[in-house]
């Protein structure tokens, strides 16, 4: 099975789902790999970097998908990928389809098949595909929430750490998975006062063990919504796999916060963990709701393409062999990843959608 990696089109985006030393190791397993000329400039690759690796350039998207029978991406097609796609191919990549049912209607009309990489899934529940920009995600949240918290950019002016004489500033996260564990650390290593809520005993225990200064809560909602009222940075992290986000905090709930507080919703890739979010682009990533500034950017980790690349490519290289080999029928955890079937959804998160 010919394998192409095409060059990411959304705004702003930098990652290539295959380096050149993962593509490379497809090649000396027996894979025909393309790579789009350009695929790997914002992450430091060149096309020089893949040819000495045996990878084959396609000078244009349309010849990469031409080529391409298992295409192999980081982002969900947008509009110059759909007109490109056929149903021939085998697409593998982040698709986020439960918020987005125009495009979940576009591949179904295509009528090909689709294996998403948030949703292959191991026997103990665990999401090897998403755990690494789920880190780079959490990471990316405390930082950017600190700096929109500055007061020259409209923030409420808390340094997050505090000093000697001062409080230190007061940051909630929702959700202890990758995502959230990552931010939760980050804060709290920061010196930041960190409260973070989970429904799993096991993840409340693991916060527990970043310091003194986290709190690890069960979610009740009267708890959410007092300590989100005192929240200088809000931190939405909520994932139920596959599905659309449940909404944890509501309007009341944002509006009862101090003008000048910060929203970063990571969640946003499914649809978002709170009411007044909406989804934002690195070029444009910021807008105030409620006196609450947001920061919903679907594709955080694409601001740091050198270390996002290299992460997802170690993670997907396995996976996209299998695939290339034998196809998602064969792994457990591939099947469970599957999105689209010609012409069909079958991820049981999706069955409820309305097209």
């Amino acid at each position: 099975m010919r394998i192409g990696v095409p060059r990411e089109t959304r705004i702003m985006e930098g990652r290539v789902a295959l380096v050149p030393a993962a593509a490379g190791d497809l090649v000396r397993r027996g894979h025909e790999v393309w790579v789009e000329s350009g695929a790997g400039l914002a992450s430091g690759f060149d096309d020089a970097q893949y040819e000495r690796l045996g990878v084959r350039i396609a000078r244009d998207a349309a010849e990469l998908y031409g080529r391409g029978e298992l295409i192999v991406k980081v982002k969900e097609p947008i509009e110059g990928d759909l007109a490109l796609l056929r149903r021939e191919h085998l697409l593998f990549c982040y698709l986020h389809l439960a918020p987005d049912p125009a495009l979940a209607r576009r591949l179904l009309d295509i009528g090909l098949t689709a294996v998403a990489f948030e949703t292959v899934e191991l026997d103990d529940g665990t999401l090897p595909l998403l755990a690494p920009m789920s880190v780079i995600a959490g990471r990316i949240a405390v930082q950017v929430g600190t700096h929109h918290l500055h007061q020259p950019l409209g923030g409420k002016g808390v340094l997050l750490g505090g000093l000697p004489a001062t409080p230190r500033g007061r940051v909630v996260v929702l959700g202890a998975g990758q995502a959230g564990g990552a931010a939760a650390a980050l804060a709290a290593a920061s010196g930041a006062q960190v409260v973070v809520f989970e429904k799993r005993p096991d993840r409340l225990e693991s916060m527990m063990r970043l310091g003194a200064n986290v709190t690890a809560l069960y979610p009740y909602e009267d708890q959410v919504a007092r300590e989100v009222a005192a929240a200088d940075l809000v931190v939405g992290a909520v994932l139920v796999t596959g599905a659309v986000a449940p909404k944890v905090v509501g309007r009341d709930m944002v509006r009862a916060m101090e003008a000048g507080s910060v929203v970063v919703d990571i969640a946003i890739d499914q649809g978002g963990c709170v009411e007044t979010s909406r989804p934002t682009t690195w070029q444009d990533p910021v807008y105030v709701e409620e006196g609450v500034a947001h920061f919903c950017v679907t594709n955080m980790p694409g601001a740091v393409p050198r270390t996002a690349s290299q992460a997802i490519s170690a993670a997907i290289l396995p996976w996209v062999d299998r695939l290339a080999s034998g196809g998602w029928r064969e792994d457990a955890a591939l099947a469970r990843g599957l999105n689209v079937e010609q012409g069909a959804l079958r991820h049981p998160a999706l069955q409820s959608m309305k097209l």
